[in-house]
């Protein structure tokens, strides 16, 4: 058996991208083309299908990681369906890490580029797709086709974003970057938005923070007076010989409880990059995972993203917690799920966080910062057409994950339609990762789908592949 630390290697690689093109022969013509994957980290429903899907069960690994002697500039050739923990695995091993690695364990490389992703380290390495310096992307023309910034540049710049509707990404190149084994951390706390905000701003300018480098950064809201900013030192030092020592929050102890019991902390590099995956950030507390007791017999092992994700699988499925709120008479009579990232510029982060406090009222929220990556210098970034961030522009992404009470009667989306709108209002953008509900001319000027259409008809001539708007907000 492989160990996942291993490389897959070109000739295996090979193979497998032959089984996926003669699983993509076997579809009938007309039918549509669609991966046969089991997992996902989606949250909108899609319409069942027993239809046969693409074989990409060989595209799960990293073909070879490769470091210039001379410059020492490090890259990493990955398959598709290759997991961020089995991507860092490979590379961490080695002393390196891809640019930007989300949050979650089981996210694919394939999806956090096709579908955008986002971690702490993005106010100054932008997202996924902005370190990568080619793919080959297998169309929906049955063909894989090798685009860069320089080669076929039409599908690589409308590839993020698409969500599989331009085709899905066999191999990735992508850039590495080389860290130590530790990563320091500081939570400073704000007692108003305004003043995180103005923080957020200064820090990502500086990249630093009281006279000490920012590696990485990211927020936790717990209320309206308790902002936390998490400030990342990767670093060389060895803590162990301190009294402080290194956490370790994949047993007992719970991550995002720790921001406001301590001022400081030290994780390893591994420990850092997956910390909120071990709890799905806080949302493990509605599976009673972090009751003490339930914790201590839950084992470590499934104490994982993936499997509170196939939990809430189960909710959707077979309406758990509706027939809870009636066993416990609590007088609701309605839930909805809203599960969002949106992004606002910093300068109206304040005003977007007021409004959620007041019209959601859901807590905790994630804050991220993210600019377009400038590889060399002020002005060198790329715009990305299907979701038009502006260079030089300083973002924070803000994720809340959760349900809302609603009226019996309430149409369905009520709340996420007024989170769409009020995000529109701002100027900023939406992921398409969970439920939306715009009208099609909406849709089409947010994210840019006269362009995503035209280079369709290039690389999907017979429209084998289902439709970002029909994707996104039709769930086929």
């Amino acid at each position: 058996m492989r160990s996942v630390s291993d490389l897959v290697g070109p000739r295996a690689h090979d193979d497998a991208v032959r089984r996926l093109v003669a699983s993509y022969d076997a579809i009938p013509d007309g039918a549509p083309v669609r991966l046969a994957k089991r997992t996902t980290n989606l949250f909108r429903p899609r319409d069942a299908t027993d239809a046969p899907g693409l074989d990409v069960s060989g595209l799960t690994g990293v073909v070879s990681v490769d470091v210039d002697p001379a410059t020492g500039r490090a890259t990493a050739d990955v398959q598709g369906m290759c997991t961020y923990e089995d991507l860092v695995a490979v590379t961490l091993a080695r002393g390196y890490i891809p640019y930007v690695v989300p949050q979650l364990r089981t996210i694919t490389l394939g999806g956090a580029v096709t579908g955008l992703g986002i971690e702490a380290t993005s106010f100054r390495n932008g997202l996924p797709h902005e370190s990568v310096v080619e793919m080959d992307v297998f169309t929906g023309a049955g063909e894989v086709v090798t685009c860069s910034r320089e080669e076929h540049s039409n599908l690589f710049l409308a590839f993020p974003n698409s969500y599989g509707t331009l085709g899905y990404t066999t191999r990735i190149r992508i850039l590495l970057e080389k860290v130590p084994p530790y990563v320091r951390l500081r939570h400073v706390r704000f007692d108003d938005p305004a003043s995180a905000a103005d923080a957020i701003a200064r820090i990502v300018e500086a990249r630093s923070h009281d006279g000490v480098r920012v590696d990485a950064i990211d927020g936790t809201a717990f209320s309206p007076g308790r902002i936390f900013l998490t400030l990342a030192e990767f670093t060389d030092t060895d803590p162990t010989a301190t009294r402080e020592g290194v956490s370790d929050y994949t047993g007992q102890d719970i991550y995002y409880r720790s921001i406001e019991e301590r001022t400081t902390d030290t994780l390893t590099m591994a420990d850092y990059l997956w910390r909120w995956d071990t709890d799905w950030f806080w949302c493990s507390g509605a599976f009673g995972a972090q009751n003490p007791l339930i914790r201590r017999l839950w084992p470590r092992k499934h104490r994982r993203s993936d499997v509170f994700q196939r939990i809430v699988g189960l909710d959707t499925r077979y309406s758990i917690a509706h027939k809870l709120d009636v066993l416990k008479r609590n007088g609701i009579e309605k839930r909805e799920r809203v599960i969002q990232d949106i992004e606002v510029s910093v300068d109206r982060l304040a005003e977007f966080l007021a409004w959620f406090d007041e019209a959601v009222g859901m807590r905790p929220v994630w804050l991220c910062p993210l600019r377009l990556r400038e590889p060399d210098g002020p002005g060198s970034a790329t715009r990305w057409p299907l979701y038009p961030l502006e260079p030089g522009t300083t973002y924070v992404n803000v994720g809340f994950w959760g349900t809302v009470a609603v009226p019996g009667d309430a149409p369905a989306g009520l709340v996420n339609r007024r989170v769409e709108q009020k995000v529109h209002e701002l100027g900023g953008h939406k992921s398409l990762y969970s439920e939306a509900f715009y009208d099609a001319e909406t849709f089409a000027a947010l994210y840019n789908v006269p362009h995503l259409t035209e280079v369709k008809q290039t690389y999907d001539p017979k429209d084998r592949l289902t439709g970002l708007y029909e994707k996104a907000v039709k769930r086929r």
